[in-house]
């Protein structure tokens, strides 16, 4: 399934497969996003399936944030692997 993302009340929702072939697409949107705001809150909650390069880009946009001392969200009730990577390598 294709990767879509629409922005709704400053919240972007993804929705779709975030993978090798639609990976690039969702990190450079977000990260041009990221450019021109203080935070950015995303919602995976339609999600249907996230690869180890998914989640590898999820986790640099979240380094990207904290070196530039912005706010990044990750709402919904997404892929458990998301928030345990997350919290793995903050730990780290």
């Amino acid at each position: 399934m294709a990767l879509k993302i629409k922005e709704q009340d400053n919240v972007f929702m993804i929705s779709g497969t975030i993978n090798a072939t639609t990976v690039n697409y969702f990190k450079n949107h977000l990260e041009f996003l990221m450019l021109y705001t203080n935070a950015l809150t995303i919602n995976i909650e339609c999600v249907i399936s996230i690869d180890n390069n998914g989640l590898k880009a999820i986790e640099e946009l979240y380094t990207m944030a904290l070196a530039n001392k912005k706010t990044f969200k990750i709402l919904g009730y997404g892929h458990k692997g998301i928030y345990d990577e997350l919290r793995i390598n903050q730990a780290a």
